[in-house]
Parts: structure tokens; C-alpha cells; sequence
């Protein structure tokens, strides 16, 4: 029970084992108390920054006096990265539990770099996507164990970085034509399946984690995905039936829907929806004109915030606008402004964002509050 114990409760009351009764007055009880037991947000920042400054400084020792140790010694500090910071965590999780979670998450962490040094000191075959895969797998049976944040955030970034990494790999790091627009699709799904994932999880750390994991994500991999489907070089003349290319595109799309099929239940067909999307933008980026690009990915600016809207979700409709008003800023710096004049294009950029920024914040508070009135 580390982490939110409501979820329990319901559980507990759900199967008969406590009465409605019991259970509300225990979460009365607890509500009355949680001011005590609660961290403040200067101490959760004060753990997360510590955290990484020792992770970034027994990397940098290591590296800096990795030459000079033996055989034996390299060894017994891989084993001391890996396990002491674990064994730390356990010490003192009765008398710190934010503290015992950010050192579990160090060890976890610690546990990439102590694959790396495993296999430079046996000198194992070089296959880097393989060293991933054992640390991604750590993490998921540290979640298991443990049922904290840190390891489930890593292991949910590992997995895609390690199933990626075998791509680029296999396609002579993405050398080939189709290879980029299929990495880049797929990683922009598994991040909306992320960022749309609020309701699956019993702890609501563990939604917090996925949905920023997947929300801090997802502006980047549009910008790489609507990059990549039009400048990736010999994309638009690559025959499209390679069976490399037509596996990993199944790939792509079906796991992020399995995944959020598993998170979002009958209402994953969003999803798919938004899987559709992405296909049919793929398809676009075969064709020499620009416009249909910046068409589509205004439509599914709109669908995002038409999605947020349906399902009260502010977030999704927030989002929705800020890649609508990129889509048309991207719009006007290719397609208008070097038709114009060095003056008349500044004075249309300043205007597109005063009157443009002025309606679609207009527009973007009217759905939220819709929104929130559905919530």
C-alpha cells in the first residue's frame, strides 16, 4: 500500500471484507490527517532534484576512475550501483516513504548503467537495444514489486525506447525511406495512448505519471511526425509493400491501440480513430502538395479538442489549440511569409498573433468550460 490507498479501500469494500461505513469513516479519518502525512511540493522537489544529482554523480565517478579499477572491483561496483541504493530504500522506507521511493527509483535507474558496464567487462556482443530490453524489464519487475512511480514511469519510456531502438537497428538507423515515418507514428501514438490514459490505474501517482509522461511527449513527436512524413528523404518515391516496412508499420499501430484498449476499455475506439488519423497523414505525405498537410493536421487539432470536449477532459482541449495554433504558424513561415515583404510579413506575423491568439484563447475558454460542465 505505498501508494494511494483509496484504490484499496474500494477494493476492500468491494469484495465484503468492510462495510460502506468502515470505509468512510477510514477515509474521513484520513482526510482529517493527511495535512500531516502529505508531502509539501518544496520536499517533492527537493527528492526529485536530489535524485538525479546523485545519479548524475555516481555516473560521473564511475566513468572517471572506470579505467583505473580492476576486473574484480568494476564488478563489485556494478553490483553496489544496482543493489544499494535498493537496499537503502528498504532501510529506511518505514522512516522516509518519499525518500525510500526516490532511492528505489536511483537504483532502478542505476540499473542501465550497470548493464552497460556488465557487458564492457565480459565484452558482450555490442547489441544496445538488447542492454534497453534487460533494463526495461528490471524496471517492470521492480514495478511489480513495488508499485511506485518512478519504476513504472521508466518502464513505461524503456519499453517504446528499446522496441524503437530494434527498428533503427533493423533498418540501418532508419537509412531506409519508410523506416522514419513508421518509428515516428508509432511513438506519437503510444503518446496520445498516454496522455488520453486517466482512469485505469488504482494510484493516482501512476495516472499523473503516464498522463505527463505522455502529455510532455506528445508536442515533440507532432512536430517530428509532421516533419518526417514530408522531409524524409525518398519517402514519396519508397514502394510501400517491403514486408520490414509493412510489419513494422502493424506494429506501430496496433500496440499502441492494444495498450490503450487496455487503459481506456470500450472507449478506446477514440484511439483508433485518432490511429486512422495518423495513416491517412502518412498516406498524404506520399504527395507533393504542402496545403493537404496543414488541412489535415488542423482537422485533427480540432478532433483532439472535439475529444477533450466529449469526454471533459480540459487538458486534451488545451492541447488540441496549442497544435492548432502551430499548425498555422507553421502555415504562415512556409507558405505565406516568403510571399510577402520583410514589413508586410512582420506586421501579418504580429497580427496573426494578436487577433489569431485573441479569438482562439476566446474559443479554447468557451470549450473548457463545456468541458468541465460534462466532467
Amino acid at each position: 500500500m505505498n501508494g494511494d490507498w483509496s484504490g484499496w479501500l474500494a477494493r476492500w469494500t468491494e469484495a465484503g471484507l468492510i462495510d460502506a461505513a468502515t470505509a468512510e469513516r477510514i477515509r474521513a479519518f484520513e482526510r482529517g490527517h493527511a495535512h500531516s502525512t502529505r508531502l509539501r511540493w518544496p520536499v517533492v522537489v527537493a527528492l526529485a532534484f536530489g535524485g538525479l544529482m546523485v545519479s548524475g554523480g555516481v555516473l560521473l565517478f564511475v566513468a572517471a576512475h572506470w579505467d583505473g579499477l580492476s576486473p574484480a572491483q568494476r564488478f563489485g561496483l556494478v553490483i553496489l550501483l544496482v543493489g544499494g541504493f535498493h537496499v537503502a530504500g528498504a532501510v529506511i522506507a518505514e522512516r522516509f516513504h518519499g525518500l525510500s521511493v526516490t532511492l528505489h527509483g536511483i537504483g532502478t535507474a542505476a540499473l542501465g548503467g550497470g548493464l552497460a558496464l556488465a557487458g564492457q567487462i565480459f565484452n558482450l556482443d555490442e547489441h544496445w537495444p538488447g542492454g534497453i530490453m534487460m533494463w526495461a524489464a528490471g524496471a517492470a519487475v521492480a514495478w511489480t514489486v513495488l508499485r511506485q512511480t518512478p519504476q513504472l514511469v521508466l518502464t513505461a519510456l524503456l519499453v517504446p525506447a528499446w522496441i524503437s531502438g530494434e527498428w533503427m537497428v533493423a533498418t540501418h538507423g532508419l537509412a531506409t525511406p519508410g523506416a522514419g515515418p513508421v518509428l515516428a507514428a508509432g511513438l506519437f501514438l503510444l503518446a496520445l495512448a498516454y496522455f488520453t490514459a486517466v482512469r485505469r490505474f488504482d494510484d493516482a501517482a501512476a495516472r499523473r505519471a503516464i498522463f505527463w509522461a505522455g502529455g510532455i511527449a506528445l508536442l515533440p513527436l507532432a512536430a517530428f511526425l509532421a516533419f518526417i512524413v514530408v522531409e524524409s528523404p525518398g519517402w514519396r518515391h519508397y514502394p510501400s509493400s517491403v514486408p520490414r516496412e509493412v510489419l513494422g508499420a502493424t506494429v506501430a499501430v496496433a500496440a499502441p491501440l492494444v495498450l490503450a484498449y487496455w487503459l481506456r476499455r470500450s472507449r478506446a475506439w477514440m484511439n483508433a480513430a485518432a490511429a486512422a488519423w495518423v495513416i491517412a497523414l502518412c498516406v498524404l505525405g506520399r504527395f507533393d502538395a504542402d496545403l493537404p498537410h496543414f488541412v489535415w493536421w488542423a482537422a485533427g487539432a480540432v478532433g483532439l479538442v472535439a475529444w477533450g470536449v466529449a469526454e471533459g477532459r480540459s487538458e486534451r482541449i488545451n492541447m488540441g489549440a496549442a497544435m492548432f495554433a502551430a499548425t498555422v504558424i507553421a502555415f504562415y513561415f512556409s507558405q505565406v511569409m516568403d510571399k510577402l515583404g520583410r514589413s508586410a510579413s512582420l506586421v501579418g506575423l504580429g497580427v496573426l498573433f494578436l487577433a489569431g491568439g485573441w479569438a482562439l484563447e476566446r474559443m479554447r475558454r468557451r470549450l473548457v468550460q463545456q468541458a468541465q460542465g460534462t466532467a
